[in-house]
């Protein structure tokens, strides 16, 4: 089985290391833009979707493709275009519970299984410092929601509902579920 994970996303290359198998990446050049009057968790799985139909190329391929969104009261935060951004961000999620969805697809020869993964995390009440504190060290600016829980923003969380590395950018439960079953079909 020939692996390809369609991200550039250091983050997913280092935990598509938990599997033990080799995989290249070959990354998506899609329009991500989602569409505000749909459902984020069809909206981010359709993108994944997307991204995985964009690099499958050989027979034989799994192809993995993830994209990842944080959704508060309805709204979707995705990466910051500012520091600004990046500090209304933060602001909206100080002292709240957020949704994080990851939008997950593996597409093979005569399949597909594409699905949303949502966590659940909750963050103490930040202080304006911590925010600008936090934006300023740049961490934020390529993060869905502003932050990274594998990083400096891990001092903002008080709990997490669900897959912990969901929210770091890959539901790795989930995807180890169906590359067993793929496992399991090739023997």
């Amino acid at each position: 089985m020939k692996i390809v994970l369609a991200s550039q996303s250091p983050r997913r290359k280092e935990l598509m290391g938990f599997f033990n198998r080799p995989f290249t990446v070959r990354v998506a050049d899609i329009d991500e833009t989602m569409d505000p009057c749909e459902d984020p968790r069809r909206e981010v799985a359709r993108v994944s979707r997307c991204k995985a139909q964009a690099v499958a190329r050989q027979p034989g391929e799994v192809v993995i493709a993830a994209d990842t969104i944080v959704v508060c009261d309805g709204m979707v935060l995705g990466k910051p275009h500012s520091e600004e951004e990046a500090v209304k961000m933060l602001c909206m999620l100080s002292g709240r519970t957020h949704e994080v969805m990851t939008g997950l697809t593996v597409l093979w020869d005569g399949g597909c299984k594409c699905g949303t993964e949502v966590t659940e995390v909750v963050f103490r009440e930040l202080t304006p410092g911590e925010i600008y504190e936090y934006v300023r060290s740049g961490e934020p600016m390529d993060k869905a929601g502003a932050y990274g829980i594998q990083g400096g923003a891990a001092l903002f969380v008080e709990s997490v509902m669900g897959d912990y590395y969901n929210v770091v950018g890959l539901p790795v439960c989930r995807l180890g579920q169906i590359l067993n079953s793929l496992l399991m079909e090739e023997d």
